[in-house]
């Protein structure tokens, strides 16, 4: 374990293995934790780093007005000493980890991204069943009913809205809820100083990219995800079957095996 200071921040982060960094970004619904598997399946040919963002896990963080790439590259200047990394990112990690390479390109070298949140991509658009759905998640969120918040969204975006509730169990699902609950309750991160127009600038970037996304995600994250894969000049898109927003989650051996051959 390592803290990297950042502004008034100390990311928490943690190493395995040697050789070529690859950096994880976690979702904003998780926690370094959700990369646990991958770690120990890429830090047996390199050294692969997580941390926890600003709000979540074991960093520890005053809120301030703040830039998620600045923390991203003191991350890099603490463990890769000027070596281009790649970065390995899911949801709004992803958009960090693009916000990054179109800033720094030469610090980068390829890129993987599961689901990522891009700025200035389309609006999402529901279908009805899924409308209800974030409606009564939305209703949770202005009553404060934390726990509420924290099972409607394992139902979201782990089994996947048009999935039974519950799909995924066991260790899994329970990682999932105690690593958004400790998000639900910490200290407000502040404001993101991170303003770039990503979507329209998905065109710029060269590096090698790996794009994947799950069949039981929204349906307008796959297309999203699909979209991302046709801009970026060195994007593929890869199908997940059978997981949702969280494949690292809940088919950690298949997301295992494909970032290994990427890297």
């Amino acid at each position: 374990m390592h803290q990297i200071k950042s502004g008034r921040a100390l990311l928490a982060a943690e190493v395995v293995g040697t050789g070529d960094p690859v950096i994880f970004l976690h979702a904003a619904i998780c926690d370094r934790r959700m990369w646990w598997a991958q770690m120990a399946t890429v830090g047996a040919t390199h050294q692969a780093i997580a941390y926890d963002r600003r709000g979540f896990g074991q960093t520890c963080a005053e809120t301030e007005d703040h830039s998620a790439v600045g923390d991203l590259l003191a991350v890099m200047d603490a463990f890769a000493h000027g070596r281009p990394v790649t970065l390995v990112a899911c949801s709004q990690g992803g958009r960090i980890a693009l916000d990054t390479t179109l800033q720094h390109p030469s610090r980068v070298r390829r890129l993987a991204l599961i689901a990522p949140t891009v700025p200035g991509a389309p609006e999402a658009a529901y279908p009805p069943g899924v409308q209800a759905q974030m409606a009564a998640l939305k209703q949770a969120e202005v009553s404060g009913d934390l726990d509420g918040v924290n099972a409607m969204k394992a139902h979201l975006f782990l089994d996947g809205p048009q999935q039974a509730e519950g799909r995924v169990g066991g260790a899994a699902r329970q990682l999932f809820l105690d690593m958004h609950g400790t998000a639900l309750r910490s200290t407000p991160a502040g404001l993101s100083l991170d303003t770039l127009d990503t979507f329209r600038r998905l065109v710029e970037i060269t590096a090698p990219t790996l794009v994947m996304w799950g069949d039981f995600d929204f349906p307008h994250i796959q297309e999203r995800s699909r979209r991302v894969s046709t801009l970026i000049r060195g994007g593929v898109g890869q199908e997940v079957p059978g997981v949702a927003h969280l494949p690292s989650l809940d088919q950690p051996e298949a997301i295992s095996r494909l970032l290994a051959d990427f890297i």
